[in-house]
């Protein structure tokens, strides 16, 4: 039996001063506990992704001598934990995890298997390794692995199980999207079972610019069976006990060249009695994001240095849900909401707003923009001459109070929150340095009709209408013209969802979707809709990401391009 804690904590990039006493805590945590090895997430010492920060050999210096710290403050509980380390000879850097124990750093683990998709671009900035170390911990062989190494199929992991690891330890900056806890269970049981091993599994909690990780760490036995979970969104120090079987290498695999390396013996040690250790993690797929985009919100905006937040309170949904993820993230005391009602406004707009501040008992101001609508039009009579109104009257209006929410801003001391959604900016239906204006956007990856899904989970959560029921029911409008709705402007948002998400996300060509019996100008009309907002996109603010396909480091488009896809 093995007592190991594993440490799913908050870290910020850059941080290494304030990573460091998170790990010595952790670790004297763990030695309290009578844990035989405290783990710590991948890159813990100086956050992840640490991204260009990599570039400087000062920054890589000064994660050594972090590590050195924790090494010299280690004794009989040995630690695991991650960093980026330079090889002098090379001059290769590493993803890496270091073992410490005895007050020394006894070795090093460098990561396999380097991702190269979707957000992550590692090999960017480290050279691969090999797994080629296992280490003798309380008498139990331990190999360890970091996180995409237990994802390839015969790589790492099932390496170091063949040369004699009894248990694998995976540290590990796994990033949230909606699905990926599930996937994550589903992998460490098959890999447990391939392997026939037990697997503690540890991930980073928390948010950094536009990632949020979920944690959800976890340990299970050799079948597959949980031992212990952590929870979803939240730090957690788990401390678990691990039953392990002796295993000798397998058949001629008693030599991959792996280095053998004992920590420490097996020690009687006063332990005391686990309790609590598996905890229940809500997967329900709205919990999952709505937790995501209230800890991402709250990180982007505390860790930046703010307290406060302020965002455009239109009635609508869209800010409504913004609204009620920062009340939630900040408390509702950080929040102020401003009422920015033109001659367009309705009525029930306003007072939809004004019910929604009350409910969640935000800050709110109300201030109109008709006198400065008015002052605009004046001033540009002469330029405009006899040409009539169109888009541009309207685009004024959202810039307009675009200004106001920046000088309140900063007056203030505040962060300017943008409430536009996933579909608006898939077709560019935003006005530039108007409604797309912002520090951060909370709900820029969430779709619009999952907007209202969550919404209304937000409201059963409450058990009334925290969101104002006239919200949910009323036709979606910028109100920017008279009588103006969305879809006079696009298709039902029940019609544009999916096909803007096949486009974006499944990365569908026109000719593809109207072979599957989509309609032919629709489609084509979206996809000229979707690449002409690139534009756009690259200007807008960064937003949690929930989806596999966010807008930003997951989708890199040209903005200059001219194919189209072929349609026959």
């Amino acid at each position: 039996m093995l007592r190991i804690g594993l440490f799913q904590l908050n870290f910020v990039v850059g941080d290494l001063e304030g990573n460091l006493r998170r790990v010595l805590d952790g670790l004297a945590f763990a030695a309290e506990a009578g844990a035989d090895l405290a783990a710590f997430p991948e890159l813990a010492i100086c956050g992840y992704p640490p991204e260009d920060l990599l570039g400087k050999p000062q920054f890589i210096a000064d994660c050594r001598s972090s590590l050195e710290k924790v090494a010299a403050a280690t004794a009989r509980c040995a630690a695991v934990v991650g960093l980026p380390l330079l090889e002098e000879e090379s001059g290769a850097v590493y993803n890496a995890a270091a073992i410490c124990a005895e007050g020394d750093i006894i070795g090093f683990v460098r990561k396999a298997h380097l991702p190269n998709y979707g957000v992550f671009d590692e090999r960017r900035y480290f050279a691969p390794g090999r797994p080629d170390s296992l280490f003798t911990v309380g008498g139990v062989s331990l190999g360890v692995s970091i996180c995409e190494d237990l994802w390839v199929d015969g790589g790492a992991v099932n390496k170091l199980a063949e040369a004699g690891a009894e248990l694998i330890l995976n540290i590990n900056a796994s990033p949230y999207c909606q699905g990926k806890a599930s996937e994550r269970f589903d992998l460490l049981r098959r890999r447990a079972g391939e392997i026939d091993r037990p697997i503690a599994y540890l991930n980073l909690v928390g948010g950094q610019d536009e990632l949020v990780f979920d944690g959800n760490s976890l340990v299970v036995d050799a079948s597959g069976k949980t031992v212990a979970k952590a929870a979803s969104f939240a730090e957690q120090s788990l401390v678990a006990d691990v039953e392990v079987a002796k295993r000798p290498p397998a058949e001629g695999n008693a030599d991959l060249g792996v280095r053998r390396h004992c920590v420490s013996e097996t020690q009687a040690v006063a332990r005391r009695p686990l309790s609590g250790s598996a905890l229940p993690v809500d997967t329900d797929r709205l919990a999952e994001v709505y937790a995501a985009l209230v800890l991402g919100t709250r990180d982007y905006v505390r860790k930046n240095g703010f307290s406060r937040a302020c965002l455009g309170a239109s009635g609508g949904v869209d800010s409504s849900l913004v609204a009620t993820v920062a009340a939630d993230a900040l408390g509702p005391e950080n929040v102020c909401c401003v009422l920015m009602p033109s001659r367009f406004s309705s009525g029930h707009s306003v007072e939809d707003a004004e019910e929604l501040c009350s409910n969640l008992g935000v800050d709110s101001r109300l201030i109109p923009i008709e006198p400065a609508h008015a002052a605009f039009g004046k001033m540009l009579a002469p330029g405009f001459g006899d040409l009539p109104p169109d888009t541009t009257e309207e685009n004024i209006q959202s810039r307009i109070r675009a200004v106001i929410l920046m000088a309140l801003a900063n007056k203030f001391g505040w962060l300017v929150l943008a409430t536009g959604n996933k579909t608006e900016s898939a077709v560019g239906y935003s006005t530039l340095y108007g409604d797309s204006a912002g520090a951060f956007a909370p709900i820029k990856d969430v779709w619009k009709m999952q907007v209202y899904e969550l919404a209304r989970y937000r409201n059963a959560l409450a058990g009334f209408s925290l969101i104002p029921a006239g919200v949910l029911v009323k036709e979606p409008s910028a109100e920017l013209r008279p009588d103006q709705i969305d879809s006079q402007s696009l298709p039902p948002y029940e019609m544009l969802d999916p096909l803007a998400r096949a486009l974006v996300e499944d990365d569908k060509t026109p000719a593809e979707l109207i072979a599957s019996g989509a309609d032919d100008v629709l489609v084509l009309r979206l996809a000229q809709m979707v690449d002409y907002a690139e534009y756009k996109r690259r200007q807008s603010p960064p937003g949690v990401r929930v989806t596999a396909k966010a807008f930003g480091k997951d989708r890199r488009m040209p903005i200059t391009s001219h194919y189209r896809g072929s349609v026959q």
